[in-house]
């Protein structure tokens, strides 16, 4: 997971898997903060005052005077974030402090030849995807937003890609990016070399409806 912090103009990087916790800063010493709020486009985050709390949303909570963690990072967590914090002040009129993030996140898996591998990458979110094979440096289209897949072996089905019959050339490195050609989501995929006994298919599961929801109120 690649962190963005856009507070003024050079971004500060953290890189965590999913999995991982992060910590959104919000770079103050003021003790004397009202409200933190953490928004994504369209969607606002119940934060809870502290880790412990029993909430419906118990993985977004505050830490310090404002910094905001977001713990066992899944898929649906990247993408672009504002925080706001509000101070108390005997002013009539005082400016929040606005933080904006933009959160990429990475995993890495391992699927046998001839299974079908399901990539989570949320597609209902994104403009592309591409893949980059371990054989060469370039990025393929391998989905776009109003076009879908470009194979048959391909198949898109409730936001999510599925390669089906994995071969050695479907081995590297998927990136599903936005719009603005912002990267969100990296996915290493490499030839497991251990034989599967039960006939299961490889896939990739890092979050349900019920994560989803837990994230949004």
């Amino acid at each position: 997971m690649i962190l963005y912090l856009c507070a003024g103009t050079t971004p500060v990087s953290v890189t965590e898997k999913t999995g991982g916790n992060v910590t959104l800063t919000c770079e103050s010493e003021d003790r004397d903060i009202s409200v933190v709020e953490l928004n994504r486009p369209s969607e606002n985050i119940l934060v809870c005052e502290k880790e412990e709390c029993k909430s419906e949303n118990d993985r977004v909570f505050k830490e310090g005077s404002c910094d905001v963690v977001i713990k066992d990072l899944i898929f649906s967590d990247a993408g672009k974030y504002t925080l706001n914090v509000y101070y108390n002040n005997d002013q009539t009129e005082v400016k929040p402090q606005t933080l904006k993030y933009h959160l990429h996140i990475h995993d890495e898996i391992s699927v046998q030849k001839g299974e079908d591998l399901k990539l989570d990458v949320l597609l209902i979110n994104a403009d592309k995807v591409e893949h980059q094979n371990t054989i060469s440096s370039e990025w393929t289209e391998v989905w776009r937003r109003g076009h879908g897949v470009n194979s048959d072996r391909l198949t898109d089905h409730d936001g999510n890609l599925t390669i089906n019959e994995f071969t050695a050339n479907d081995t590297g490195t998927y990136r599903v990016l936005d719009s603005n050609n912002e990267i969100w989501i990296t996915v290493s995929v490499t030839v497991s070399s251990t034989e599967s006994g039960s006939g299961s298919k490889g896939k990739l599961e890092t979050e349900d409806n019920t994560h989803n929801e837990q994230l949004s109120k």
